[in-house]
């Protein structure tokens, strides 16, 4: 242990040094305005684009979260999350160069000013902005768990992974805004997938037969264990239950909203989608492959159950030469930091675009910066505390936010095939986020945040129920807009 842990500190080093060189040398491309400091001012490359996408949706949760859910849950998690990517590669295709090309026509920085503009009314933007903030503390905050559950699990203190989180999160968002997170998105995804597949060889080739299984089994155990399908925990209401809120994540939350923005032209946008899908299968075909190699090693009493799902992870590096387990838990230090600086950069776009300058007489750009950094602090610092007192498990705490960002799906992906809406539905879209989050949020109170997701209202699960009533307030609104008012003589 003491060995690994001086391995892990050592390789933990060089990725910080790496990667605090490489958003200090972003800085040369400039950051004089909030537009440089949000979206790169519309001037990202393909690989840039799809990289930063890709990690900054590929977070802790697939590591830690999506390993433990699958080895405690089964097969039915990659269903799961094959179909939040499905969605999401359908979205992208269909709405992302329709929104790439309003967003340059009207000088969108911001998602909650993208949604204001569309909607001519402020009041929506600041409204939204406020969500963001109740929505993604608690997935920044998911972020810090993961990298705090890998201090704690090599025994270097859960509070210390929290506050080394918190710490590159400042640094890196500061140093050059978008164009440091972006660069060192390029280089922590790198880092990611290369650890994945590092982990998933060692595990199938070496961990595997060392244990005197092979692949036959493996599926065998998996299969005896009653995780091999839909069934047990992934009832078909369960499995809605938690699916529904990740089939919108693309138009729902701010940070991969905000990246559809930032490609330079059009191929750009293309490479984004492209690169990100080939990204996205190989990295969830692995993740769950170990999660339910991991569960057919406790079935055959190789491993001992793991009650804590979130130290799937760490539990089987334990094994490990210290050098590759050093270089896999650096990986997903790189996927919880890259994730927490881009939801960060995206919350703190909204409050100074809305907030400061559509309402400043002048806008001063430097003092947008200085106001930029300071909400960047404080959110950070925010999002620490809330890690620290962990109140759920890393799947439960990323899907709670998509659940209380779900009322902004049809309220986003109406303003975006309309590309502007007046009269009545401008208060619906409002009554459609009050109504939404209410019921999301009142769920989460009432179960707690785990079992908000597989309680059901009359047999239909909650996020259903949140998506269902936001979507028909919306469609009531925009109706009634087309509707012309009878004039009589």
């Amino acid at each position: 242990m003491v060995r690994t842990i001086a391995e892990f500190l050592a390789t933990l080093v060089i990725y910080i040094a790496v990667g605090t060189a490489i958003a200090l040398v972003s800085r040369r491309f400039g950051v004089k305005t909030s537009s440089e400091y949000f979206v790169a001012g519309y001037r990202l490359g393909g690989f840039l684009s799809s990289m930063t996408y890709a990690a900054t949706t590929y977070s802790a949760f697939m590591m830690i979260g999506l390993v433990g859910f699958a080895y405690a849950t089964g097969v039915g998690a990659l269903g799961f999350e094959l179909a939040y990517l499905l969605a999401t590669l359908a979205l992208l295709t269909v709405l992302a160069p329709r929104v790439w090309l309003m967003a340059r026509e009207r000088g969108w920085v911001s998602p909650t000013e993208m949604l204001s503009d569309l909607y001519g009314t402020n009041a929506l933007g600041h409204l939204v902005a406020v969500l963001y903030l109740v929505a993604l503390i608690p997935y920044i905050s998911a972020q810090m768990i993961g990298v705090g559950s890998i201090f704690e699990g090599l025994g270097a203190g859960f509070g210390t992974g929290i506050a080394v989180a918190a710490a590159l999160s400042l640094t890196w968002v500061v140093v050059a805004g978008v164009w440091s997170v972006a660069s060192t998105d390029a280089y922590q995804g790198l880092w990611m997938i290369t650890a994945a597949l590092t982990y998933v060889l060692w595990v199938t080739l070496f961990l595997v037969p060392s244990a005197g299984l092979d692949i036959g089994r493996v599926a065998e155990a998996i299969t005896k264990a009653g995780v091999s399908g839909l069934g047990g925990f992934w009832t078909p209401t369960t499995f809605t239950a938690f699916t529904v809120p990740w089939l919108f994540f693309a138009v729902t939350n701010p940070q991969v909203v905000q990246r559809v923005f930032m490609p330079a032209n059009e191929r750009s946008l293309k490479r984004l989608i492209q690169y990100f899908a080939i990204y996205a299968i190989i990295y969830t075909l692995i993740v769950t492959l170990v999660g339910l190699t991991a569960r057919a090693l406790t079935e055959v009493g190789v491993l001992g159950y793991i009650s804590n799902r979130d130290l799937v992870t760490p539990t089987l590096l334990l094994a490990a030469h210290p050098a590759l387990a050093s270089f896999i838990y650096v990986s997903i230090v790189a996927a919880a930091i890259s994730t927490s600086n881009s939801i960060v950069l995206s919350v703190t776009s909204s409050f100074v675009r809305d907030l400061y300058e559509r309402r400043a007489r002048e806008v001063r750009p430097r003092r947008s910066i200085t106001l930029a950094n300071s909400v960047v602090a404080s959110l950070v610092a925010t999002s620490a505390v809330v890690a620290f007192l962990r109140p759920g498990f890393v799947v439960e705490m990323s899907v709670l936010s998509s659940v209380i960002l779900l009322p902004l799906a049809p309220v986003t992906i109406a303003g975006w095939v309309s590309e502007g809406v007046r009269g009545v539905a401008r208060y619906s879209s409002l009554v459609a986020v009050v109504v939404g989050v209410s019921t999301a949020l009142y769920s989460a109170a009432a179960y707690g945040p785990k079992k908000a997701f597989i309680t059901t209202w009359f047999g239909v699960p909650i996020s259903v129920w949140v998506l269902a009533l936001s979507t028909l307030i919306v469609v009531a609104g925009l109706l009634l807009s087309r509707v012309k008012p009878h004039v009589g003589r």
